[in-house]
């Protein structure tokens, strides 16, 4: 199984995924035919969203299709040679999967090898839930499971940063109320500039670096570059 797990797609002052495309070159390899997820748009046309990745993508070789044009979407997907989830709000995004049977279909392709990228949202369904998203519950989900890819949650666009004179929680504080309910599970904090390559039971952490969040210990923070096992029992 690979993935790459992406924090972000845009840094501020760079194009759109211009911070992740040596990655993503190395990544995809050869030229592919990409299945784009692009459910997790809201206030983003889906043609328009679905046109900016393929424009993307195409710079590095690759042809871009966009299952929301699909009529037999898991159908469509069987002919890819890799798939791209792109980021917006999880909820929508998650509830679109469920709705349209591509959850499991996705789940059984990326198990059975096909490589999958994702970023933001989409990093965050490769999680067993989403509940460690920073998205407002803007539309109700049938479940909060995802597909469970990988062991872990993901917490994108991490930032240990607080607002002066803001009395809202910090990002620690809302993974710490995470952890209190579900002791058993390790949270990754990506920070923006950050991936994760998953190859099978290894893991690497690209870019900025993550920190690292466990239940009754002090978060460790991971520098870029460092390799672990894939379910973060070393980190």
């Amino acid at each position: 199984m690979r993935l790459l797990l992406l924090s972000n797609s845009t840094l501020p002052g760079e194009p759109f995924m211009g911070w992740p495309k040596e990655h993503l070159t190395q990544f995809l390899g050869a030229p592919k035919r990409i299945a784009f997820v692009p459910f997790a748009a809201v206030t983003t046309d889906l043609d328009a969203y679905a046109q900016k990745v393929q424009e993307a993508f195409a710079v590095m070789g690759h042809e871009v299709f966009s299952l929301h044009t699909e009529k037999e979407k898991t159908k469509a997907l069987a002919t890819a040679d890799a798939v791209a989830v792109g980021g917006g709000n999880s909820f929508q995004l998650l509830r679109s999967l469920y709705s349209t049977e591509l959850l499991r279909a996705i789940r059984v392709r990326v198990l059975g090898g096909l490589p999958y990228v994702g970023w933001s949202a989409g990093s965050n369904v490769a999680c067993p839930t989403i509940m460690t998203t920073n998205d407002m519950p803007i539309t109700e989900v049938p479940t909060m499971r995802a597909m469970g890819l990988v062991p872990f949650q993901i917490n994108a666009h991490y930032t240990e940063a607080t607002l002066p004179g803001h009395g809202g929680e910090s990002r620690d504080q809302r993974i710490a109320e995470f952890l209190e309910l579900n002791q058993r599970i390790v949270v990754a904090g990506l920070r923006e500039g950050t991936l994760l390559n998953v190859d099978g039971d290894r893991l690497t952490v690209e870019g900025r670096g993550m920190r690292v969040f466990r239940y009754g210990k002090e978060p460790k923070d991971v520098a870029g570059g460092v390799e672990l096992r894939a379910s973060l029992a070393d980190a």
